[in-house]
């Protein structure tokens, strides 16, 4: 239960999302009063998620669901109910679309109960020790609907997945950062492998090769950076 009560205290210290002239109560700051363990709506939801996830899990049905229990572990009165609509509903991916957007309707203020309940669908996905294409694209999707910032996905796939393609990680800075740190990073780390001062230190013609080749990592880092940035600045105008 310990990834619900995670879910469960965010909800505790949230705050109103709505402007200050209307009521400020628990019940009208837009969350659910029901905790998400409690709450019928999303565990139907999240179940159906995780199911059409591990449809084709290797694993076979029982284990697959075994581990989505592990994340979100279904009240003891229900288990067997969750268990029998996790098997129904993992026989296609249809539906991912309305079940995505029943959570994001009923948390639309509550922005990082989404960001949890897909942090926890990416580690329903990867319990199997793979995450194909189409368990990728059923998270994609999912964050989509949620309203979950491409910036705040690609650290969510970082952080189940690694970071070898995340071009962040090549420049060594987090998602959040200004594109003036962007710049001072990529700036420093291209100037600390330049040829010459390399040379000047006496590196082997193989170092400086090296050196090359990482330039070259950090530059196209920097430029998908700036891309994924600009891109997002015009669909924001």
């Amino acid at each position: 239960m310990a990834f619900l009560r995670k879910i469960a205290s965010l909800l505790a210290h949230r705050q109103p999302a709505r402007p200050p002239e209307r009521p400020t109560t628990k019940a009208d700051c837009g969350c659910p009063e029901t905790l998400p363990e409690k709450d019928p709506d999303f565990t139907t939801s999240i179940t159906a998620l995780g199911a059409k996830l591990l449809r084709q899990d290797r694993r076979g049905a029982g284990a697959a669901f075994e581990s989505f229990a592990e994340v979100f572990p279904p009240a003891p009165e229900s288990g067997w109910q969750v268990r029998r609509f996790f098997g129904l509903a993992g026989r296609s991916t249809l539906g991912v679309d309305g079940y995505a957007e029943q959570l994001a309707r009923r948390y639309r203020y509550c922005p990082k109960v989404l960001e949890r309940s897909l942090d926890g669908l990416f580690r329903v996905a990867k319990s199997d020790g793979v995450v194909t294409g189409e368990e990728m694209a059923i998270l994609e999707r999912v964050s989509t609907l949620f309203g979950i910032t491409p910036l705040s996905f690609r650290r969510l796939k970082a952080r189940h997945l690694g970071k070898a393609d995340d071009p962040y990680s090549v420049l060594h800075v987090e998602p959040f950062v200004t594109d003036d740190e962007v710049h001072a990073a990529w700036k420093s780390a291209v100037v600390a492998l330049h040829p010459d001062r390399l040379a000047g230190r006496g590196e082997s013609a193989q170092a400086v090769a090296e050196a090359e080749e990482a330039t070259k990592s950090l530059n196209a880092a920097y430029e998908e950076v700036m891309r994924e940035r600009a891109s997002l600045a015009q669909q924001a105008a």
